[in-house]
């Protein structure tokens, strides 16, 4: 708050009885102490008197009727009790005080705003500590108005400091303060603190003074006189010109302060028409939003807005007008936020918490405007004010609530006895439900049944002493729950209440904010409930609502009539399941069967749940719904179907019914996936035998993600492939075998050779699963059968996985090679011959691998420019490998390599290679042949060498073409390469003379270029 040293102006004007007549003969005032004139206070006397009759009228005359009143209705107030109704005016409670000088009470400020303040840096605690420690001192009272001085100790960086500071009351409520310490805040300083709580602790330290008009009336003119010149005296400086112009406006007679009955005093306490509230600083609360807002969510802005909110919920929890002043001083602040009308602008909608915040804004005002106590004239005023903001352009509007008019609660509520929620008086199309509204009926409702029924009005069983350390209550001074008059209890009351809310079929609204609302306050009223320890009472209201909600009609979202927009139960029913289980696991699993429905997914309406048909219907004709939070309520029946997986461990016909329920109602393969995993790690616990039963819904789980995903991408499909043939192997022979009768429903056939099969016959499987030689066998002619029919069906990539996994069967290893022959001509391509040829003879079938060579040959392609193509190590191994087969086979493919190959650098690496050795030379079984090396005159050389020299012809014409400087060392290095294999041939010689000879007549332009190759090859 902002505390200013000067004193604040009188409230109102006060005069002495009979102005203008005979002044009375003046009594000195003399002071009394706070507590004398013999009342009795608690605590100051060893023994207890009973009160007077003075003391509690003045008390009750203090707390309701402003001293003004008091005088109008009384000619004469008798001085005694003047002092007592001052005495009684000043605040008696330490938790308003507490309320106005720190963020909240208690010991709520940590989990308010989510960090751990310290307690002792707050002004009410500090404030406590300067009083205990003795630093309050000149405390003086004088009518409704207290001063004294507070003396902070010095520290080792800080010299100590002397504060002035008073306070003005009025009807037991603190109505302005000043300080000389400057503090600027919203609440009180620690120095008011410690002034205030020293006349609540002290009273009777406290000398206390009638208000000092009622001290001058009893003052004769020569007394006035003195008192005044004495005033001036004493503060010459500071109020001499104040004195010098109010004299000179006294002896005139026209001027304005004589045309007013009376003078103020500010110790004369309230008038009639002031309002009566604790001083709460306006322009502080204002900036201090604007502060927050502008920082817009950094340094903690937002815990700091929220701290603000919880201060406005503990002033209308204590019932103190300031809570709807101060929420009016915010909202101002919101809808002044330029932020808003920059947002309108670029059609951007506000942050998640921003958003956050305004639904906060929205929870205070219906706390304001629903407040029974609150009168008809000022929710009147509220509303107005309401419907003021709600016209500004910039208003938000709340999702789903597009109208301009304020969301009307009643049409959402139905009045009388709960159970007539359940016989259909709900109207089916009503678009809001109570969970997730913008007024939160139903969180509020539970809330404040809760807290009555823990006689926690005061927040819980924890409550702030005021002497600085917080206590607990022991058990006996609240009982456990409170109980209606027919014997209810309210935490009864409170659960039944929050059970029904949740059960509400709702329609899932529009807007992203709106949807996630819905989410987020179920959950938040799930987390509540969960709090609630069960016993015997809640146990029977939970049975009852159950089946309430199961037999009830369009009003229940787990009865048999659905809407396809409805907001589905599955965080509900996952809370329902695990609290009934216990008690009656039958009527657990009904209701999480039934809530397994997520009909927005369905493309036709479903025939019904798994005991008898319900139905599925759309409230709103042709309409596509946009889920956004769509991936988060398919978790939550994950979730479900998960717990319910577990609990039902052992229970074969559980087990079954749980798996056709998921088969039918989840639609996400990666769900099912998480499910799938989820079985098979409750069925494979390290500390017990495997459940054969919970492995086998694990499997067909995981069967029916094969299916989903069959045809789709999925970048988990792989891993998905994987698992799938671990769930199996665990659940034995049968299965797998049973896996890859079935391959082609399941995987492709890629999936099938290179994954599955590869895996079933690896030695892993075999040892896992402790098969005998007669299984052995039936598994691999299983698998042989599989690999073979994914070879037909995809020949490129399933050809050699089949060849690999028949290696062991003649009959089945020649079919996959006859596979491998016929697709070779149009269906594969050449890298993957080559591969199957290398593994050919790998396998010692060189004359096989020989044959897919040249297959392989006739599909390829290499320009003169392709020196650095990945198959050029594939020509030169099947050269090699026709090279050492023999001269037949070498002739056979040089004519194929001439056709396919006119990179003359390959060209010319194979020509030497074949010059080297001679055919066959490690032929077959290492034999070696003693031929003599080919001729480069005669075929197939002859054939080869022609290409080369002609290769090289081309290419060289092709480079110069397109050639620049930076490359002419590069061209001589290759006409040097050339030269070689032109002067293999016999007239070589002459051929590259002529080459060299044309080059310099048709490309004499490159006179550099040309310079260079005569200076090499003359």
């Amino acid at each position: 708050m902002a505390e200013r040293v000067q004193q604040p102006p009188a409230k109102r004007l006060c005069c002495r009885p009979g102005y203008n007549t005979n002044c009375r003969q003046g009594q000195r005032a003399g002071g009394t102490l706070c507590g004398g004139s013999g009342a009795a206070q608690g605590g100051s006397s060893k023994t207890q008197t009973p009160e007077s009759l003075l003391d509690i009228s003045a008390r009750k005359v203090a707390e309701k009727w402003p001293f003004q009143r008091v005088e109008e209705r009384f000619e004469r107030i008798p001085e005694p009790v003047q002092r007592r109704i001052v005495y009684w005016s000043f605040p008696r409670s330490e938790r308003e005080i507490c309320m106005y000088s720190s963020f909240s009470t208690g010991g709520e400020e940590s989990g308010t705003s989510g960090e751990n303040i310290d307690e002792t840096r707050l002004p009410f605690r500090r404030g406590i500590a300067l009083l205990e420690s003795g630093c309050v001192d000149n405390v003086l009272q004088v009518g409704f108005h207290l001063s004294g001085t507070v003396t902070e100790p010095a520290t080792p960086s800080e010299s100590e400091l002397v504060c002035s500071v008073s306070v003005s009351f009025d009807r037991c409520k603190i109505t302005a303060v000043t300080c000389s310490c400057g503090n600027k805040d919203i609440f009180y300083c620690a120095h008011v603190v410690a002034l205030a709580l020293y006349r609540v602790r002290k009273p009777e330290q406290v000398k206390l003074h009638l208000p000092i008009s009622e001290t001058l009336f009893q003052m004769n003119r020569d007394q006035l006189q003195k008192f005044v010149q004495y005033l001036i005296t004493v503060h010459h400086t500071e109020v001499l010109p104040t004195a010098q112009k109010l004299a000179d406006e006294i002896l005139s007679t026209n001027s304005e302060i004589n045309q007013v009955h009376g003078a103020p005093d500010p110790t004369a306490g309230a008038s009639v028409d002031d309002e009566n509230c604790w001083h709460l600083d306006e322009e502080q609360v204002q900036e201090q939003v604007k502060l927050f807002l502008s920082q817009g969510g950094y340094h903690g802005s937002g815990k700091q807005l929220n701290l603000l909110f919880s201060k406005v919920r503990e002033m209308l929890k204590m019932r103190d007008s300031n809570g709807a002043r101060m929420l009016t001083l915010i909202t101002e602040q919101f809808m002044g936020d330029p932020r808003l009308a920059l947002w309108r602008q670029q059609g951007t909608t506000m942050t998640d918490k921003y958003r956050q915040l305004w639904d906060e804004l929205g929870t205070l005002w219906m706390c304001i405007v629903l407040n029974p106590h609150c009168k008809s004239e000022q929710k009147c005023v509220w509303l107005r004010q309401l419907r003021r903001w709600n016209s500004i352009d910039v208003c938000p509007w709340e999702d789903g609530n597009h109208g301009n008019e304020l969301p009307n609660l009643t049409h959402a509520l139905p009045h009388g006895n709960p159970e007539l929620l359940h016989k259909g008086m709900t109207s089916v199309t009503n678009m809001e439900g109570w969970v997730g509204h913008p007024l939160d009926p139903i969180g509020t409702l539970f809330s404040t049944l809760l807290d009555t029924g823990r006689g926690d009005e005061e927040g819980g069983n924890a409550f702030l002493d005021f002497s600085g350390t917080p206590k607990r209550l022991e058990p006996h001074l609240f009982p456990a729950q409170h109980f209606l008059d027919d014997g209810q209890s309210f935490v009864a009351l409170a659960v039944e209440t929050a059970l029904i809310g949740l059960g509400q079929q709702r329609v899932m609204p529009d807007g992203l904010y709106a949807q996630e609302k819905v989410c987020r306050n179920e959950e938040q009223l799930l987390a509540k409930l969960q709090e609630v320890e069960l016993n015997d009472a809640l146990v029977k209201i939970f049975r009852k609502q159950a089946v309430f909600l199961l037999e009830a009609g369009p009003y229940s979202g787990l009865g048999e009539l659905l809407y396809r927009e409805s907001v589905p139960m599955h965080t509900f029913a996952k809370y329902l399941f695990t609290s009934l289980l216990p008690h009656d696991a039958e009527l657990a699993y009904k209701i999480a069967l039934r809530a397994m429905r997520l009909p927005v997914l369905e493309t036709t309406a479903p025939s019904g749940d798994l005991s008898r048909p319900h139905h599925i219907v759309s409230m709103v004709p042709n309409r596509y719904p946009r889920w956004f939070t769509l991936s988060h309520i398919e978790s939550q029946q994950c979730e479900l179907a998960s717990t319910m997986l577990t609990a039902a461990k052992g229970d074969g016909r559980k087990l079954e019914t749980v798996l056709e329920s998921i088969q039918k109602n989840i639609h996400s393969s990666s769900h099912i996936f998480k499910l799938a995993q989820d079985a098979f790690k409750i069925a494979t616990l390290m500390d017990s035998l495997p459940d054969l039963t919970l492995l086998k819904v694990s499997l067909e789980l995981g069967l029916q993600v094969m299916r989903m995903t069959l045809s789709t991408l999925n970048w988990r499909r792989r891993e998905m492939v994987r698992w799938l043939v671990t769930c199996a192997t665990e659940v034995g022979v049968y299965a797998l075998d049973s896996i890859m009768q079935s391959w082609f429903t399941l995987f492709t056939p890629t999936e099938a050779t290179s994954i599955v099969a590869t895996t079933v016959m690896s030695n892993t499987t075999i040892v896992r699963l402790h098969l005998d030689c007669h299984q052995q066998e039936n598994l691999a002619s299983s698998a042989r059968t599989l690999a073979l029919q994914c070879a037909m069906k995809d020949p490129q990539n399933c050809s050699l996985s089949a060849l690999t996994l028949c290696e062991k069967d003649h009959i089945a290893f020649e079919t996959a090679y006859q596979i491998v022959l016929d697709a070779a001509v149009t269906g594969m391509s050449y890298t993957q011959l080559f591969t199957i040829a290398r593994y050919m003879e790998h396998r010692g079938y060189p004359m096989r691998a020989y044959k897919l060579a040249t297959l392989a040959m006739a599909h390829l392609n290499l320009s003169y420019n392709q020196d650095t193509h990945p198959a050029i190590n594939d020509v030169l191994w099947a050269c090699a490998l026709s090279h050492s087969l023999g001269k037949n086979e070498l002739s056979a493919v040089i004519p194929l390599v001439v056709k396919s190959v006119k990179c003359a650098t390959v060209l010319s690496d194979i020509l030497r290679r074949c010059t080297l050795t001679t055919p066959g030379m490690v032929a077959l079984h290492s034999r070696r042949n003693s031929g003599k090396l080919m001729s480069l005159d005669k075929a197939p050389l002859r054939q080869l060498l022609d290409a080369t020299i002609g290769a090289y012809i081309n290419t060289t014409h092709s480079r110069l073409t397109h050639i620049s400087p930076r490359h002419y060392s590069e061209f001589i290095e290759f006409l040097s390469k050339a030269r070689e294999t032109f002067l293999m041939a016999q007239d070589g010689h002459i051929q590259f003379t002529q080459f060299i000879d044309n080059l310099k007549q048709i490309y004499k332009g490159k006179k550099k270029l040309m310079m260079l190759v005569r200076e090499r090859f003359g």
